[in-house]
């Protein structure tokens, strides 16, 4: 015997929730964009911060590259849902490292909930797959 699942329901995005996961996904790339710019020229402010974490100063780069290729792969609409996946463990690792240093992690988290919030807004397939 076989049972076959068919869930064909629609799940149609309203303008005004595809605008508001429009504007937090915009919001998100451009602060991940500018964090990342800032690690990869070593901006002064950015490495301060970082070796005041604890993280070695000949890392930063590389974290700011990891940064602005995960925040690019979740910009392309076709890759946004991996995307949001890589944010999501470069996030929890700044969470990780936050919580080691004694910092709130409240911010990184945030974050990470606004990158999927504007994902479920403006994508019909992460709606479907929650619903």
């Amino acid at each position: 015997m076989e049972t076959t699942f068919s869930h064909n329901s629609t799940v149609k995005t309203s303008s005004t929730a595809l605008w508001a996961g429009r504007i937090i996904s915009a919001i998100c790339i451009i602060f991940l964009l500018f964090d990342a710019i800032g690690k990869i020229i070593k901006v002064s402010y950015s490495v301060s911060g970082s070796v005041a974490l604890g993280i070695p100063e000949q890392t930063i780069q590389g974290i700011g590259i990891t940064l602005f290729i995960c925040t690019l792969v979740y910009t392309i609409p076709r890759t946004a849902v991996p995307g949001a996946v890589l944010l999501t463990g470069y996030l929890g690792g700044a969470m990780a490292i936050m919580m080691r240093a004694g910092q709130p992690v409240y911010f990184a988290f945030a974050v990470g909930v606004l990158v999927w919030l504007g994902l479920y807004l403006r994508t019909d397939k992460v709606r479907r797959l929650l619903l």
